[in-house]
């Protein structure tokens, strides 16, 4: 994912790693396609060694200097391959961790299993708003698009399922004091 989104970013016009960084981050792009700071800066080095980027200038700032980079003709041609193949593979993801556990509830109290429902409840919700500022962010670029906007629909629709999912089965829980043991599995 870090390979196929620099390099698209590239194609656009040169940045640094810094500056692909902080487009990510503002648009909370990192957040839905799980690109760490760190791995934008390893990706850049592994794809100049593989000649699908190559520095475009350095700029000196203070003490600081950063490498601005472009992408290649071989660069071009590796990420129409990746933007394919992301497009032709499956994009369910199902909250699979989430399932497993279910399967395992009867194994804590019941509040134990309440209370760190409603944790993953909060965490969604707060990733919700930040999606949302994210997308309110993005409306100020020259590319928020239908397409775009469709998106972001879909990632808000992800997250409402899952919201009610969770309300759902907390409301079960509440109702079905009896599956639950009175002391952890361990103890």
């Amino acid at each position: 994912m870090t390979r196929l989104m620099v390099l698209g970013l590239l194609t656009k016009y040169p940045m640094s790693g810094y500056e692909i960084q902080q487009i990510l981050q503002q648009s909370q792009t990192d957040t839905w396609a799980g690109i760490l700071p760190g791995s934008i800066y390893h990706a850049l080095k592994t794809m100049e060694k593989e000649k699908l980027v190559e520095i475009d200038s350095v700029q000196q700032t203070g003490h600081r200097t950063k490498a601005v980079y472009r992408i290649t003709e071989q660069g071009r041609r590796e990420f129409v391959k990746l933007l394919e193949e992301a497009l032709r593979q499956s994009s369910i993801s199902f909250p699979t961790t989430t399932y497993t556990a279910i399967t395992f509830l009867y194994a804590l109290p019941r509040d134990i299993v309440l209370d760190a429902l409603a944790e993953q409840r909060k965490l969604i919700e707060q990733q919700y708003a930040l999606m949302k500022a994210g997308e309110q962010q993005k409306v100020t670029y020259k590319d928020y698009t239908e397409i775009v906007q469709l998106t972001f629909q879909n990632m808000y629709d992800h997250y409402e399922i899952q919201l009610k999912f969770l309300a759902r089965l907390e409301e079960l829980i509440q109702k079905q004091p009896h599956l639950f043991s009175e002391r952890s599995a361990v103890q």
